[in-house]
């Protein structure tokens, strides 16, 4: 088991995770003395690559943010510089372009998921 202290919109939380859980929920959380607990949402699940194969060209999170919105399907056609996720961050809505030409081969999120900084959004081949 792993604790961790996690800070949520100014709440702190002590989270007990066990390790090698499979549904990616916390375990057991713990109030941090002497700070009141309310209850924990469930860790988001990872989206399945949507189309199987991933493309060549990586389309990467230029900033830590959650998805808005995909833009494009897999096996469209897109120009660069045409957006094929929107990330929000600091309530800004921030376009995730393609850097070529190409065809989307896979796309990596759904919307809500939480992405970091260099996260993969999306493949092009």
């Amino acid at each position: 088991m792993k604790n961790y202290t996690i800070t949520v919109n100014g709440s702190v939380y002590d989270v007990v995770v066990e390790e090698g859980a499979t549904s990616g929920a916390p375990v057991a959380a713990a109030p941090a003395a002497p700070r009141a607990v309310p209850k924990a949402a469930p860790a988001p699940a990872a989206a399945p690559a949507a189309g199987g194969a991933a493309g060549s060209v990586k389309i990467e999170a230029g900033a830590a943010g959650k998805v808005f919105k995909i833009e494009a399907n897999v096996g469209q056609a897109v120009k660069k510089g045409d957006a094929v996720v929107i990330v929000e961050a600091m309530k800004m809505e921030i376009p995730v372009v393609a850097p070529q030409d190409g065809t989307v081969a896979s796309i990596n999120v759904a919307v809500g998921d939480a992405v970091e900084a260099g996260a993969l959004l999306a493949t092009l081949n």
